[in-house]
């Protein structure tokens, strides 16, 4: 199996475009996708977590998806996620992965390909 470090790939709607070759989809609703989910609110952007409620306000999408994307990291870390950490590095070692964010724009993935790489991150 080839252990290069991954890539983010935006995933599209555009006619005729197709995922690479080995590349896995890591958005919601696989079992790799961010439980933090942004919602356009009356007052600004927030970012809802499961059993949490809403957390902030982010006047732009950009700032709404870093806090999302620091939530997903953080919980990542947990011990209780050791399970999920091995399943990631286990199934996504290799390959690209792909996400609907904007590449110019924080995402989960991001957080998963650096785990990936990353022996120094909790087993």
């Amino acid at each position: 199996m080839d252990l290069t470090t991954p890539t983010r790939i935006q995933r599209l709607r555009t006619k005729g475009w197709r995922a690479p070759q080995n590349a896995a989809y890591v958005g919601r609703p696989t079992r790799f996708g961010n439980p933090a989910r942004i919602i356009d609110a009356d007052h600004g952007l927030v970012v809802a977590w499961p059993g949490g409620g809403t957390v902030g306000t982010w006047p732009t999408t950009s700032e709404a998806r870093r806090f999302a994307t620091d939530l997903y990291a953080n919980w990542i870390r947990k011990p209780e996620q050791a399970a999920l950490r091995d399943l990631v590095r286990g199934q996504l070692a290799g390959r690209d992965l792909m996400c609907w964010c904007p590449l110019d724009q924080p995402c989960h993935a991001d957080v998963l390909i650096y785990l990936v790489a990353q022996e120094g991150w909790p087993r």
